[in-house]
């Protein structure tokens, strides 16, 4: 880690919602701040919203690498590197990123996913919660490793399904908790405390 605050890359595709969450707690007393927020489009509303509060942006636009993964990796890393980063957040970033990327930040990275972990792997989460009729949701922050939303578990806040759930309504109660959640292990995680968190 580096020396005063540890410096902290958020990579976002979308509106940053959860950018937001984390960057507004990186205040005060917090061990880490925001260095950079990254998007794979250009038009992620979340980029905006980081460049109000100050922090660096770039954009890496991965349509312009036809489907080149690696180069498109290249690409991330060139960008990411000169704001020298001792962690990365995958903060709604819907990119599946390759073994060497992720070797390239082993142990230094982390993604939020909304499920509860192990179950519910990759996308439609909160649809395939209610079609098993699950009686809890929830969200898992986790580590990220070369295994989809496969690496070690960090965090889980969880609600329960109610009967008149639809994903969106579902969808909507989670992502409260995800924005109680990933700052909470980012800021124990900044400190080297890999503990998990229980909301």
């Amino acid at each position: 880690m580096s020396d005063g605050p540890v410096r902290v890359a958020i990579l976002i595709s979308g509106s940053g919602s959860n950018m937001v969450t984390l960057a507004d707690d990186m205040t005060g007393a917090h061990p880490a701040r925001p260095c950079l927020v990254l998007s794979n489009r250009p038009g992620a509303g979340g980029l905006d919203k980081a460049r109000a509060r100050g922090i660096p942006t770039a954009v890496v636009d991965h349509r312009d690498f036809g489907g080149d993964r690696e180069a498109f990796e290249e690409a991330l890393i060139a960008a990411i590197e000169p704001h020298a980063p001792d962690i990365l957040c995958l903060a709604g970033f819907m990119r599946i990123l390759t073994p060497r990327f992720i070797g390239h930040y082993a142990g230094r990275m982390l993604n939020i996913h909304p499920s509860l972990l192990p179950k519910y792997r990759g996308l439609n989460t909160h649809a395939r919660a209610l079609d098993a009729g699950d009686a809890e949701a929830g969200c898992t922050i986790h580590e990220v490793t070369a295994e989809l939303d496969g690496g070690p578990i960090l965090g889980q806040a969880r609600v329960p399904v109610l009967p008149e759930d639809t994903p969106e309504t579902l969808a909507a109660r989670v992502l409260v908790q995800e924005h109680r959640l990933y700052p909470a292990v980012l800021r124990r995680f900044a400190t080297g405390d890999r503990t998990p968190v229980n909301l």
